[in-house]
């Protein structure tokens, strides 16, 4: 058909640029260039449509139509279907996989929740680390005071006392706070590996959508020629009424058949960019969660080094009340970064937070607009 299917003839009249479907038929020689598949199924669609007209064409020769003839048209008409279901199978439709999708949706949203569960557990954290940096300032405080009121060493009691105060609270960060972040970071590992996996096979499907437009192409051209044989078939044994009828019937569907084909392409595209955008935003939401996890988990053990050094001055204090001035002069040189990486750590779980928060409500939004 290809480069031939503009120039059929049926009565001296050309179905062409001419004719009602012109447009579709342009079209699908477009097509047929481009696609070596198409092509293929255009051969076969040719090869059944000369055989039958040529059967016919012997059948007005003999003023007759015999059964074989007839026949012939039944087969090819058959024979084109087939084709068309092969084009069909062969894309092996699969338009939102509303299981998969929804198992991910799931999982998404109960690790974002669980991500949620950790930030809460990082800020409890937070606030016994900053109930230690009061405790290191009052240190600081009381030393200066009893300095000032000429005492030293041993007899710089407030000090001692703040400086155990201090140094019995000890870790602000729990063994379940670290547990509870590995769990977090794992789920979040899995789930964006999850989502890139998805999303590879979503954009395979929509770089494939050339083959969604070879279906709609063996539609339409399997209509026409079937529009085409069952014309011949009317003009061959002078147009009885019942083929004349069928004829007709077929000819107004055929009409609609274009935009039938071109809805149902768009459909499945339509469909496919869903399922991508809603996937792609809970790809975002995960990679931010997992870079914004690295982060903390950087700032943490930042702020666990800067505080394992205060309380390694404030034991050395402690057990060495006579060079307590040194090790308060090193615990003023490290209170000042321990307490800008805790702020720093504190402003990063409340971004965490929102952008958890933010990403639910996009994702949420992606859902609600996706179509059926």
């Amino acid at each position: 058909m290809g480069g031939q299917s503009s120039k059929m003839m049926i009565d001296g009249t050309k179905m062409g640029t001419h004719s009602l479907y012109a447009a579709d038929l342009s079209s699908y020689e477009a097509e047929c260039v481009k696609d070596p598949n198409l092509q293929c199924f255009d051969e076969t669609i040719k090869e059944h449509t000369n055989r039958v007209i040529s059967s016919l064409a012997n059948g007005v020769e003999v003023r007759s139509l015999s059964f074989d003839s007839l026949r012939e048209v039944t087969d090819s008409l058959l024979e084109m279907n087939q084709e068309v279901v092969k084009v069909i199978l062969d894309c092996k439709r699969d338009i939102w996989g509303n299981k998969d999708l929804f198992s991910l949706v799931n999982d998404y949203f109960d690790n974002s929740l669980q991500t949620l569960e950790f930030c809460n557990s990082l800020e409890k954290c937070l606030r016994r680390a900053r109930k230690n940096q009061v405790m290191v300032k009052s240190v600081i405080t009381y030393f200066e005071e009893e300095v000032q009121n000429g005492l030293e060493g041993g007899t710089c009691v407030k000090t001692l006392q703040e400086l155990k105060k201090f140094k019995d609270a000890g870790d602000p960060f729990t063994d379940e706070f670290y547990l509870l972040f590995q769990s977090v970071y794992t789920q979040q590992a899995t789930m964006l590996q999850k989502l890139q996996i998805r999303k590879r096979k979503l954009d395979k499907k929509l770089k494939s959508h050339k083959t969604w437009k070879r279906v709609s192409n063996a539609i339409f051209v399997a209509a026409f020629v079937s529009v085409l044989i069952f014309s011949v078939v009317a003009a061959s044994i002078a147009a009885p009424p019942v083929i004349t009828a069928l004829a007709a019937a077929l000819v107004v569907p055929i009409g609609s058949v274009g935009k039938w084909c071109n809805s149902l392409f768009k459909g499945y595209e339509k469909a496919l960019k869903g399922q991508r955008e809603v996937v792609s935003s809970m790809q975002l939401g995960t990679y931010i969660s997992l870079k914004d996890l690295d982060n903390i988990r950087l700032l943490t053990n930042k702020l666990e080094l800067q505080l394992e050094s205060l309380l390694q001055n404030a034991d050395f204090a402690l057990r060495n009340e006579d060079v307590i001035k040194l090790a308060i002069d090193e615990i003023k040189k490290n209170i000042e970064t321990f307490s800008e990486t805790l702020e720093t750590l504190s402003a990063r779980a409340d971004k965490c937070s929102r952008q958890i928060r933010k990403a639910r409500t996009v994702v949420i939004q992606n859902i609600i607009k996706r179509p059926d």
